[in-house]
């Protein structure tokens, strides 16, 4: 069922490789927990159980599995999840994709949304019964100098859910009471859910774009990331050109308030750009490599590439001598901080953006994720628990 609308709404952890310096930081072993009885079903040995979705080989489908209840650790909480966004960062993490791959089996799962069910015994900051998000960031240091002036995401002892820890693609997830974000009333949890990951990663890169109002901004790939991008852009005061190669995303993205749009299906979409004046601002959230090379002709002299999407082919190929004599800037932009999504929630619950997303049970896992990869999605599939 679509919907859309302006104001609505594991057990053990998973190893991963050291990493420093990598756009995941280096993932850290965590111990296994104690798991002790949290709901009413359980096994023959009484212990609580939950459906999860585990990713058990890169080369397999995910199986749902029951697994016990984790446990939270003194600094974690027990979240019962209402939902949970499916993001192509978790597609990529169930086929090991990418350099700094998880260590099967592990739970997927970024955009997860639920109510505390118990607090781990040195939290003092979250209480029973609040409806949190867990976002990517899941754990950061505190200590760094990333953390400490505000770039959390660049913080090297960084855990990411459902990559290095286990993620919402489950009816229970534990989670840092610090890194958890209050969802707000007045949002579903069903929009909740897109907003942790797809909001504030767009949110993000267009604060990092330093949009001037009325400045042509280009947004490569519309759907899940790319709908939200555009509302943001427009909120910022930036003209919106959405690219796609899919006429209805781009007829979604007219509505959500894309000033132009090019079908780079049928026509050159640099030269369709450049035909409207050139962009001041790029944002490629396409994974693929061509893309960001056609964001890059696209743009004007001073102009921002803004590189988002993680393609498993890593390399593009670009004019150092364009990028020199033109004054262009190359900006990754990885996910956002805690209070980016703050930020992202308030603006949603003020009625600033609109969810377009599609309810799916965890069984259809397998299923959502061959629909997300067929490019037929409108936005956003979310697990509904």
């Amino acid at each position: 069922m679509l919907r859309g609308s302006a104001r609505s709404a594991a057990s053990g952890r998973a190893e991963g490789p050291d990493a420093p310096g990598s756009p995941l930081g280096r993932t850290e072993v965590v111990a296994g927990r104690d798991l002790r009885p949290c709901r009413s079903r359980t096994d023959g040995a009484n212990v609580a159980a939950m459906r999860a979705a585990v990713v058990t080989a890169f080369d397999q489908p995910l199986e749902i599995q029951d697994r016990p209840v984790p446990a939270p650790g003194p600094d974690e909480v027990l979240v019962r999840l209402e939902t949970s966004g499916l993001c192509h960062t978790d597609i990529h993490a169930a086929h090991g994709d990418w350099p700094v791959k998880p260590t099967p089996p592990f739970v997927p799962g970024h955009e997860g949304v639920g109510i505390v069910e118990k607090l781990g015994s040195a939290v003092t900051t979250r209480r029973i019964g609040e409806r949190v998000a867990i976002p990517w960031l899941g754990y950061a240091c505190g200590e760094c100098r990333f953390c400490i002036d505000g770039r959390e995401t660049l913080c090297e002892k960084q855990h990411n859910s459902g990559y290095s820890v286990d993620g919402s693609f489950a009816e229970y997830a534990v989670a840092s009471a610090k890194y958890v974000v209050p969802v707000p009333d007045g949002i579903s949890s069903m929009d909740a859910a897109p907003l942790t990951c797809a909001g504030v990663t767009t949110y993000k890169a267009l604060k990092v774009a330093k949009i001037v109002p009325t400045e042509r901004v280009a947004i490569f790939g519309i759907g899940g990331l790319g709908h939200l991008a555009v509302q943001y852009a427009a909120i910022m005061g930036g003209t919106v050109v959405a690219v796609d190669v899919e006429q209805p995303k781009l007829d979604l993205a007219r509505e959500l308030g894309a000033t132009h749009t090019v079908d780079a299906a049928t026509t050159d979409p640099v030269a369709a750009i450049q035909a409207l004046g050139g962009a001041d601002v790029a944002v490629v959230l396409a994974a693929s490599p061509r893309v960001f090379e056609q964001a890059f002709s696209s743009l004007n002299r001073g102009g921002r590439l803004i590189c988002v999407a993680l393609p498993a082919d890593q390399q593009m190929s670009i004019s150092i001598f364009e990028t020199v004599l033109k004054g262009i800037s190359i900006i990754g932009s990885i996910v956002g901080t805690r209070q980016d999504l703050a930020e992202v929630f308030e603006l949603h619950a003020a009625g600033r953006t609109k969810i377009i997303a599609e309810g799916r049970d965890l069984e259809q896992v397998n299923e959502a994720i061959d629909e997300v990869l067929s490019g037929q999605v409108l936005a956003r599939l979310v697990f509904e628990y």
